[in-house]
C-alpha cells in the first residue's frame, strides 16, 4: 500500500487545523473590546478642549454655540473629534491640563493647545502668528509631571484627590491620542517658506514626534491612536492668505502644492509608526488617515449633505469669508456701541469649515463616524479595539 498520499493528507489536515486554531485565536483575541479607563490627548487646536484659552484667554462668542451654547475653550462651534472619541468610549469630555477651575482628571487629561507644533517654535506666541509655546515636548513634560504628581496626591493625601485623579494602573490601560503636525507645516508658510523648504524639514519634525511616543511608552503608555494631518490646502485661510493661483488648484478647489506637502508628511508619519512598532514591542499603535476622510468630505460635500466646503461659516468678507485681521466673533465700535461684524452662518450643521481654520462640529462628527470603525486605520481595527496589537 502506498502511504504517501495518506501522509500528505494527514499533513494537510494538521496544517489546516493549525490555521483554524490560529485564526480563531486571532478572532477571539481581537473580538474583546478594550476597556479604556482614561484618555490622554496630545495635539493642537483640532483637539484642544481649553488649554490655550486657560493660558491666554477664552475665544468668545460664537465659539461653542452649537452644542455647549457658550465658549468652552474649543476653536469650533461645538464638539471636536476628541470629544466624540470620549463619548464613544463612555468617558467624560477631557479637561485641559492647564485648566485649574472645575477640572476632573479621573478619566484622563488633555495636553493639546491650539497653535501647538511638534517642533518648538523658539519665538513668542505673537511673533509666530499665533503658534503656541506648548510644543509636543512641552506637552510630554506636562504629562510626565502630571503622572508623577497625581500619584503622590492620591497616595499621600487621599480624600478628594482619589476622586479627581487617575489611578496608577490607568496610565498603562489608557488610550493615548495624538493629533498634531498641521501647524508644523503652517508655521513654515507663515515664515514665507516655499513648499519645498517646508517639505525638507518634515523628517526632523517626525524624529521629534517619534521621540515623544517613545517617552510616553517609557512612562507606561501602550495604546496609541495617531491621526495624520488633514488637507491643509483645503483650508480657507491657506487658500486666501497665500493667493493660490488657478493652475495650482484641484477639482475640489484646494491648493495642490500645500496638499502634496501634507500627503508627504503623512507618508513619512506612517513610516515612522512602522518603525515605532518595531522599537516598542508592547505598544499597539493605530495610524488613522483623517486626511482621506476630511478630503472626501470637502471634495464631495453635497453628496454628504454639506454646503460650500471651502467657505468659512464664521468670518468676514471675501470669497472664502475669511480675513486674518477680522476673525470669527470680531466686533467694532460704532457710535460707542459694539457691533458683531464677523457673524456665524445661519446653519453650521450643513457647513464644513467653521472659522477658516477649523472644522464645524457637524464636520468633526462626520469625520469621526468614518474613522471610528477602523475603515481609515492601519491596522484596520476600530477605536474600541485599539489596545490590541496587529498580528
Amino acid at each position: 500500500m502506498n502511504m504517501k498520499p495518506l501522509v500528505n493528507s494527514t499533513l494537510w489536515l494538521v496544517v489546516l487545523y493549525c490555521a483554524i486554531i490560529t485564526t480563531n485565536y486571532s478572532v477571539v483575541a481581537h473580538s474583546r473590546k478594550c476597556d479604556f479607563p482614561a484618555i490622554f490627548n496630545f495635539g493642537d487646536s483640532n483637539s484642544d478642549t481649553g488649554g490655550l484659552s486657560a493660558a491666554f484667554g477664552q475665544p468668545g462668542y460664537p465659539y461653542g454655540e452649537s452644542f455647549f451654547h457658550h465658549p468652552v475653550g474649543r476653536y469650533c462651534d461645538g464638539r471636536l473629534i476628541v470629544d466624540f472619541i470620549a463619548e464613544k468610549l463612555g468617558l467624560p469630555y477631557l479637561n485641559a491640563y492647564l485648566d485649574a477651575v472645575g477640572s476632573n482628571f479621573s478619566h484622563g487629561a488633555n495636553f493639546a493647545t491650539a497653535g501647538s507644533t511638534i517642533r518648538p517654535q523658539n519665538t513668542t506666541l505673537h511673533q509666530t502668528g499665533g503658534f503656541s509655546p506648548f510644543s509636543l515636548d512641552v506637552q510630554f513634560n506636562q504629562f510626565n509631571d502630571f503622572q508623577r504628581r497625581t500619584q503622590f496626591f492620591r497616595n499621600n493625601k487621599g480624600g478628594i484627590y482619589k476622586t479627581l485623579l487617575p489611578k496608577a494602573e490607568d496610565f498603562s490601560r489608557a488610550l493615548y491620542t495624538f493629533d498634531i503636525g498641521q501647524n508644523d507645516l503652517a508655521s513654515g508658510y507663515f515664515h514665507n517658506m516655499s513648499v519645498d523648504q517646508v517639505r525638507a524639514y518634515v523628517p526632523d519634525v517626525l524624529a521629534q514626534f517619534k521621540s515623544t511616543i517613545k517617552n510616553v511608552y517609557s512612562r507606561g503608555g501602550r495604546s496609541f491612536w495617531v491621526h495624520n494631518t488633514g488637507p491643509v490646502g483645503c483650508l480657507p485661510y491657506i487658500i486666501e492668505l497665500h493667493k493660490v493661483t488657478p493652475d495650482k488648484v484641484d477639482k475640489a478647489g484646494c491648493s495642490t502644492p500645500y496638499n502634496e506637502v501634507a500627503k508627504f508628511f503623512n507618508h513619512e508619519l506612517k513610516q515612522a509608526v512602522v518603525q515605532l512598532r518595531k522599537k516598542l514591542p508592547l505598544a499597539a499603535i493605530t495610524y488613522v488617515d483623517v486626511y482621506s476622510a476630511k478630503y472626501s468630505l470637502i471634495s464631495q460635500a453635497h453628496k454628504h449633505g454639506f454646503e460650500e466646503p471651502l467657505r468659512a461659516c464664521c468670518g468676514h468678507g471675501g470669497k472664502y469669508n475669511y480675513n486674518l485681521h477680522i476673525g470669527c466673533g470680531a466686533k467694532v465700535k460704532i457710535h460707542g456701541k459694539e457691533i458683531l461684524i464677523a457673524k456665524p452662518c445661519k446653519d453650521p450643521s450643513v457647513v464644513v469649515n467653521w472659522d477658516g481654520v477649523h472644522l464645524t462640529q457637524a464636520a468633526n462628527k462626520w469625520v469621526f463616524e468614518q474613522i471610528v470603525d477602523g475603515s481609515f486605520s492601519d491596522p484596520p481595527i476600530p477605536l474600541n479595539m485599539a489596545c490590541h496589537k496587529h498580528p
